[in-house]
């Protein structure tokens, strides 16, 4: 059996179509059903390998940091110092076991993620209705489409009845399709292809079977997924900036490490074995082996952080990539806006034009003329309208006690505005009617809780309106609601508040201007009407003349709640906001005013580009796109391809770009971009598998959210290795200066890698725990090609060291006299000392610690007291005492050290003030 899964059924019949996939319409039998699942695979998209845990953790060993301690380790053994050895290969293990361990949650959570939505298939088999797995089906089967399901799969219809579909995320067609069973053009585009339905895209309404003609990879879907696997990626901008650090660092390290030895040796004319053990310990302490290690706490902080605030990390480097994004270009439907149609005027025949409050699904409203609520009872015109929107009307609401339900739980979701009231299922622009009529609470009210629906005529694209034959208390009437035009075409009077009026050429004027204008304010206006049936009790298109013209409503898809102010919140943060989206232009204009990605919606007189453009308006060469990029913040009718080329040609002018999508056809863009934002609830699993970051509430502000996240990332990560840096070089200083003046060896082995372990060790990592400062959003965003580690740290570096170095000598100094165990035991405590102190300067690179709180994080204050007990416990302790080679120290000496010490944290204090604080004056 051959089943050509790619043959263009679309323009062939549907009797051609069942003999090609070899189907018949009572669908399969359960035992051909088995053999073509073990013929063409189950129906699932094109996956990653999987997760192979091995593999995950041998990634940990691939870092230029790793590879220099392994060249450590082999110096250390082959001086024969075997503590060194296992030291440092614990520290690599380590490294290896956290990367793995993070890594393995994040794709974990994502795996989580995918796991909530279960995807069923209603399938004819052995002639009846089964419900299965969606990955069950396979080529020739029947599937049937309900309302409200997604299609499992590609296929041609067979029967359809008031069929429409949401192609969105395929297509990026915002409104439904209607579809149909006829063979269309052999070169139709996929969107055009009325009588198929397509894998992972949902059905709006109404009801239909379909023979299955494609499953998995031979899907639409499959085909998009299966190109992007084969989408060259370059490594991450995060991956490189750590590795420029590492390799910084490891060149310092040697460095510093090869002038110890050389005027030791050469120099000084110490004994080859002594100098080459000190040699040994200061590049095993100068080079940051914590590093790795600090960098995937931070990065686990930040993704922990993150994803209480509803953003899921599914690539560690997004955690930081996200702080140094300088350009978002986001959808606008569910994203900026609910995506939830919400009628917000109503204009009638009584001359009254009337705001309608409450969002989303929200069944609590008013009506409301300049701020006054109006009672509808005492408005006949206004009650008319409210009873055809809740009568020709197909949508539906849950349950009373599922309402309640919701109700009882709104209090702890206040802030999710998406999900305000109850659920409604089917076509978004009649369930934005339907709960207008429940806000004025119509079909409680006299007379129309009597009403009764006789017959429907569903909405057709050529007719431009739907129908409704509805038994009322004056005997069966049409309700009609439709495009507005088409609705003031078809009407012969309009109604007021008295009766019935004819139509007028003014009147028609007058309705027609404020069509215009709520056109213009990016609402969807649709027009209602009625008329008397004479008795009829079934409907026909041609019955719908002669209307009395009820009114219009505005209908929007309204900005989430916050978005304004994170779009502001970016703009402070120089970060720039691009509106890139499928719908209307001036659709797309008026929100973007809302929420302020623009001040106008309208090109001003004078101004060189205007508001908006399409992609149509977008097919020029590139310097003149780069130049409408530079001055365009708002794109409609966008492709897929645009998308990508617009994040490609960004990508080219050094911009860090995070974008956003749901769909299919957003995916290639999704993946190209530095930082790939998925929507969690709406999201195709071929949009999240494209992306870095997953958005659980689709919400605008959470992507702000990971921005502010990911600059206390990247931040952390220079404290940390500022301080690593700052330490290691003053230690590093202290040997070599200490040599240079005749001293004996400062600091032994043993007591270098002591102090690295209970300073770097521990500090650094409670270092990574800290919280953003206020500033952190009004600074711009870290370029794409700036480095970690840069010269702004020059100055800092050298007041601390020379602050370390004058310390310690001082003290070696002091302590020569009582000879050289005792004077490197008080250059010991205060290398140390000066180190813990150090870490309280490096909370913030700019402001005061006195300004955010001595004890604000209290992992630091933590750390910082257990490493003064591990320094006090060294000397104190007489076993650790002999091994290391320490004199006992009086505790009065102990607080002299203590105090000194403190000096590194207020050289640090003088030199922010001097750098940041004087120039305000």
């Amino acid at each position: 059996m051959e089943i050509d899964q790619k043959h263009p059924y679309h323009s062939i019949s549907i009797e051609e179509t069942l003999e090609k996939v070899s189907g018949k319409k009572e669908g399969l039998s359960s035992e051909e059903a088995q053999k073509r699942q073990e013929k063409f695979g189950k129906n699932k998209l094109p996956e990653k390998g999987g997760m192979n845990p091995f593999l995950l953790f041998l990634k940990q060993f691939k870092d230029f940091l790793i590879l220099i301690l392994f060249i450590a380790a082999g110096v250390a053994w082959w001086a024969d110092q075997m503590a060194d050895v296992y030291i440092i290969l614990a520290v690599i293990l380590f490294n290896a076991i956290m990367g793995f361990t993070q890594e393995y949650k994040a794709e974990k959570a994502i795996e989580s993620i995918k796991s909530l939505v279960k995807k069923k298939a209603y399938v004819l088999r052995n002639g009846k209705e089964e419900e299965m797995p969606a990955e069950e089906v396979v080529p020739g089967d029947v599937i049937i489409l309900k309302e409200g399901s997604t299609v499992p799969a590609d296929g041609r219809l067979l029967e359809r009845k008031d069929l429409r579909a949401t192609e969105a995320s395929l297509t990026g067609e915002s409104m439904p399709v209607e579809k149909k069973t006829e063979p269309v053009d052999k070169n139709a585009a996929i969107g055009d292809r009325a009588n198929m339905v397509w894998k992972g895209t949902n059905i709006a309404r109404g009801e239909g079977k379909a023979v299955v003609t494609a499953i998995g990879k031979q899907t639409e879907i499959g085909e998009i997924a299966r190109s992007m696997g084969e989408m060259k990626i370059q490594d991450s901008n995060f991956k490189k900036k750590t590795s420029k650090l590492g390799k910084q660092m490891a060149i310092i390290a040697i460095t510093t490490a090869l002038i110890v030895f050389a005027i030791g040796y050469w120099y000084r004319h110490l004994i080859f074995q002594d100098i080459l053990l000190v040699t040994i310990a200061t590049l095993v302490s100068s080079i940051p082996e914590g590093l790795p290690v600090v960098i995937s706490i931070v990065l686990a902080i930040g993704a922990n952080r993150m994803a209480k605030k509803k953003a899921i990390i599914r690539e560690f480097t997004a955690t930081e990539m996200m702080g140094s994004v300088s350009t978002i270009l986001s959808d606008k439907t569910g994203t900026i806006t609910q995506s939830i149609l919400t009628v917000k005027k109503i204009f009638t025949g009584s001359g009254q034009e009337l705001s309608v409050s409450g969002s989303g699904y929200q069944l609590e409203g008013d009506f409301k003329k300049e701020d006054e609520n109006i009672n509808l009872d005492k408005n006949p015109v206004e009650s008319k309208l409210m009873a055809i929107a809740a009568f020709c009307n197909n949508a539906s609401i849950k349950s009373k006690e599922e309402k309640e339900k919701k109700e009882e739980n709104r209090k702890e979701d206040e802030d999710k505005d998406q999900d305000e009231g109850p659920k409604v299922t089917g076509d978004p622009t009649e369930a934005a009617m339907l709960v207008m009529s429940r806000k004025a609470k119509i079909k409680q009210k006299e007379p129309y809780k009597n009403y009764k629906l006789l017959d429907d005529l569903p909405f057709n694209s050529e007719q431009k309106f739907r129908a409704s034959l509805i038994e009322t208390e004056e005997g069966p009437e049409i309700f009609a609601i439709g495009a507005p035009e088409r609705i003031l075409e078809l009407s012969s009077h309009w109604l007021s508040p008295d009766s019935p009026q004819e139509m007028t050429d003014e009147k028609r004027e007058e309705i027609g201007d404020k069509i215009d204008q709520w056109t213009g304010e990016a609402m969807r206006v649709l027009s209602q009407g009625y008329k008397n049936a004479n008795g009829k009790n079934s409907l026909k298109a041609d019955d719908v003349k002669d209307l009395v013209w009820v009114g219009i409503t505005g209908i929007i898809d309204p900005p989430r709640k916050g978005v304004k102010e994170s779009i502001q919140e970016c703009k402070t943060a120089g970060v720039r906001v691009m509106m890139v989206t499928g719908d209307h232009k001036k659709t797309a204009a008026a929100i973007a005013v809302q929420v302020g990605i623009v001040e106008s919606k309208e090109q001003e007189e004078g101004d060189k580009y205007p508001v908006s453009l399409t992609s149509k308006e977008l097919d020029v060469k590139d310097e003149k796109f780069d130049d409408f990029l530079e001055h365009v913040n708002v794109y409609a009718r966008v492709g897929p391809q645009t998308k990508l080329r617009i994040a490609e040609r960004l990508q080219a002018k050094d911009t860090m770009v995070a974008m956003t999508g749901d769909g299919v056809n957003d995916a290639p863009a999704l993946k190209r971009a530095d930082v790939g934002i998925a929507m969690g609830q709406r999201g195709t699993d071929v949009a999240k598998d494209a992306s870095q970051i997953v958005l659980q509430d689709d919400n605008f502000s959470s992507i702000v959210n990971a921005i502010r996240e990911g600059r206390i990332v990247f931040e952390n990560v220079k404290k940390t290795s500022y301080f690593l840096l700052t330490t290691n070089f003053a230690s590093t200083s202290v040997l070599i200066v200490g040599l240079s003046l005749g001293f004996p060896i400062p600091l032994t082995a043993a007591m270098i890698l002591y102090v690295n372990l209970i300073t770097d060790g521990v500090m650094d990592i409670a270092l990574a725990t800290e919280p953003g400062h206020g500033e952190i959003m009004h600074q711009p965003p870290v370029k794409k090609s700036a480095s970690i580690l840069n010269w702004d740290i020059a100055p800092y570096l050298l007041l601390m060291a020379a602050i370390m170095v004058t310390l310690s000598l001082f003290v070696l100094d002091y302590y020569m006299p009582q000879g050289t165990a005792m004077a490197r035991t008080g250059t010991f405590l205060m290398v140390a000392m000066t180190q813990l102190y150090n870490v309280f300067n490096m909370r913030s690179l700019r402001q005061s610690i006195f300004e955010i709180g001595i004890f604000s994080n209290k992992w630091i204050n933590i750390a910082f007291v257990a490493s003064l007990g591990g320094q006090i416990a060294v000397i104190k302790i007489p076993f650790l005492r002999d091994l290391f080679g320490f004199e006992e120290l009086p505790i009065l000496h102990f607080l002299v050290i203590f105090a000194l010490s403190s000096l590194v944290l207020f050289g640090g204090e003088l030199y922010k003030y001097l750098k940041f604080k004087k120039s305000l004056f």
